[in-house]
């Protein structure tokens, strides 16, 4: 119960920043804001979530999709981004994610590697759209810091993925100095041989992800690129809905900034860390009220609605218990 409480008094706190940010002229703005655009944005969510329970079969391949049923993935999907959005840095995601699709008898190393190939997708589209964003840049005005965190957030995304690739081909290698690695912690040659078997079980699941048809994977990353796109296209519609124009290339970048700056922090969902974030770089280009209420309508719609809707279905299809069990194992 503590630690329900604790996240309720860091989500209160990500709520507080915007309000006393923008004050009573903010909540003359929300007061003004389109009740059909607001549930059009929900509409988005929702979507979203159909979209990756799709992305989801299509990578478990048609044996292991038959063991559930497609709103069954659907409540998989809502389960394992409440558990994200309820732990530090997501971390809950993939545990959620073990425990449901262990219970249709997917395989752990199968599941992990779905999550893997999942990830890879996202880092894919991200880098793509901030090259774009680089190209739209060059013939736009771009503030120092806008651009210093922009170049920061591309070399960093290189980086990431020159080192999946790198260790897609130097696997074996890596998987040795990782044993010299927990020899030198003085770790048992049982538990050694233990992980690197679970090691070599992942690998193996991992690279029957590319094995898949090309118009398979092909799919997969249409639908990541739909998913995403839909999700970042919340903050430009509600700029939009409060009478602000900034074009959605900016809105993109604004988010995809705050939400690192909200990885880094380590709390549950980035609460409070991306307030503060976005808070800081959209202020100047709209002001603190405009600013202020739609930080509180975009984070109403992609965090918030999250935890509404997700917590009841992760509860009833894995229980309160292990929720509990959940938030002990990430703030413990």
């Amino acid at each position: 119960m503590n630690r329900m409480l604790w996240l309720v008094l860091i989500i209160v706190v990500a709520v507080l920043i915007p309000v006393i940010m923008g004050g009573t002229e903010m909540l003359q703005r929300l007061r003004g804001f389109s009740l059909l655009l607001l549930l059009g944005m929900f509409g988005m969510i929702c979507v979203g979530w159909v979209v990756n329970a799709t992305r989801l079969r299509l990578l478990l391949a048609e044996q292991a999709a038959a063991r559930i049923g497609r709103l069954k993935t659907v409540a998989v999907v809502m389960a394992a981004e409440f558990a994200y959005c309820a732990t530090p840095g997501g971390s809950g995601a993939p545990l959620t994610l073990l425990a449901l699709l262990g219970r249709h008898g997917i395989g752990a190393a199968k599941t992990s590697a779905v999550f893997a190939m999942d990830q890879l997708n996202d880092l894919m589209f991200f880098f793509f759209a901030l090259l774009c964003i680089l190209v739209y840049a060059l013939f736009h005005n771009l503030s120092q810091a806008l651009e210093s965190m922009l170049l920061a957030s591309g070399i960093l995304m290189a980086g990431a993925l020159v080192a999946c690739a790198m260790l897609a081909r130097y696997h074996r290698p890596a998987i040795k100095l990782n044993g010299r690695f927990l020899r030198l912690l003085r770790i048992k040659p049982a538990t050694r041989r233990r992980w690197a078997r679970k090691l070599l079980h992942f690998l193996d699941a991992f690279a029957d992800n590319f094995r898949l048809p090309r118009r398979v994977l092909a799919q997969v990353f249409a639908l990541t690129c739909v998913h995403w796109t839909l999700r970042y296209s919340v903050l430009y519609f509600t700029l939009q809905g409060l009478g602000s124009e900034v074009d959605w290339a900016w809105s993109f970048l604004i988010q995809m900034l705050a939400l690192s700056a909200g990885q880094f922090s380590l709390l549950p969902g980035g609460a409070g860390a991306a307030e503060l974030a976005s808070a800081a770089l959209l202020a100047p280009m709209v002001g603190k009220s405009t600013a202020a209420a739609a930080i509180l309508i975009w984070r109403l719609v992609t965090y918030y609605f999250y935890l509404i809707a997700g917590g009841p279905v992760f509860v009833a299809l894995l229980g309160k218990p292990l929720l509990n069990k959940l938030l002990r194992a990430r703030q413990g």
